[in-house]
């Protein structure tokens, strides 16, 4: 049955995650590539084919080959960025594992937005202010002036500082002004960083809590090594751009909550987006030092943050299937079981 079907992929992201998986249950795979970022798809042996295209969006075009393959395509953070929410849901004629229409719930503005999938969940996150109203400190998420996948965060104390600090970021062309009135301002919440990484299973109608990580980030994790001294006096502008992950463990008295803002997530998306949540998504939220858990993002795909648990697996999956597996394996277990039943159009839009 497995031979009936491959598992393709856009070689970014968590790809190697998703494919190594693949190869572990059996599947043939297919990694989807820029020319010029495809190395690492050479290098390591678990790409059965290799396309390489001069930019993702070229991906539209190569539909007829992965049919051609049986592909199953599994989508991450590159393949909405890069393609686009409107060329996914309407011209990408491949079946696209999980549900596509999830993905533009990842911004935080327009009408499809995860502050309004969070609110539907009732999960508490940071309440959100217009720059002209901030009362108090806020975090500032704007895209970067160049690159604009990037965010440019940054931390003000009140609308003052936030006005002060965004002409300054301006001008050292970090940010630009006009993005300002769309950005999405945050109250800043003080706490312990998670992302919690979750499979919604169709085939076994449960929600797994696969692993959890932390986010390695630049120059953020350079600047909070130095001594205080050094970055008053540096005065560095601290960016957030996403470099890598590293596992993490939560206290188990905390699990409670863990779950409870992970079915509340499956149980709206329903509502909101049907048919809901299928396969990875991922919160990521803040532990007060009350204990309590806010939500300040939102991942409805397979997160960047499983691949540190590649080859070694995720540390709460061993208490579903007796040993550890990785989140793209996971995946391929379910496509597997979706082909072994003949209810691949369940998992699949």
């Amino acid at each position: 049955m497995r031979a009936l079907a491959s598992i393709a992929v856009l070689a970014s992201h968590s790809a190697l995650d998703v494919l190594d998986g693949a190869k572990e249950e059996g599947f043939r795979t297919v990694a989807v590539a820029r020319r010029g970022r495809d190395r690492a798809y050479r290098e390591f042996p678990v790409v059965d084919r290799l396309i390489v295209l001069d930019d993702y969006k070229d991906i539209l075009g190569a539909a007829d080959v992965l049919r051609a393959e049986n592909a199953i395509f599994v989508p991450n953070r590159s393949f909405a960025v890069y393609v686009g929410y409107d060329a996914i849901e309407k011209h990408f004629s491949v079946p696209v594992f999980g549900n596509r229409f999830m993905l533009r719930w990842e911004e935080r503005t327009g009408p499809c937005n995860y502050y309004k999938l969070l609110d539907e969940a009732g999960i508490r996150r940071p309440r959100t202010f217009r720059p002209d109203e901030v009362d108090r400190p806020v975090i500032v998420k704007i895209p970067e002036a160049r690159r604009r996948a990037e965010r440019g965060f940054f931390i003000a104390r009140d609308r003052d500082d936030l006005y002060k600090k965004a002409r300054v970021l301006a001008e050292r062309g970090v940010i630009k002004m006009e993005d300002l009135e769309s950005a999405s301002v945050e109250e800043l919440v003080i706490g312990a960083h998670f992302n919690a990484n979750y499979f919604y299973s169709v085939m076994r109608r449960r929600l797994e809590l696969h692993s959890i990580d932390r986010r390695i980030q630049s120059n953020l994790d350079g600047v909070y090594r130095l001594p205080a001294r050094e970055q008053h006096e540096l005065d560095i502008d601290v960016r957030y751009v996403e470099v890598g992950h590293e596992p993490a463990t939560i206290r188990e008295s905390l699990l409670e909550q863990v779950f409870d803002i992970g079915h509340r997530f499956v149980d709206a998306a329903r509502r909101l987006v049907p048919p809901g949540v299928i396969g990875p998504f991922t919160l990521q939220f803040i532990v007060t030092p009350q204990l309590e858990i806010v939500t300040y993002d939102v991942a409805p795909r397979i997160g960047g943050g499983t691949n540190v648990y590649l080859g070694i697996g995720g540390q709460y999956s061993k208490l579903y299937f007796g040993k550890p597996i990785s989140m793209g394996r996971r995946i391929a277990i379910e496509v597997r079981e979706a082909l072994e039943q003949g209810r691949l159009s369940e998992i699949v839009t």
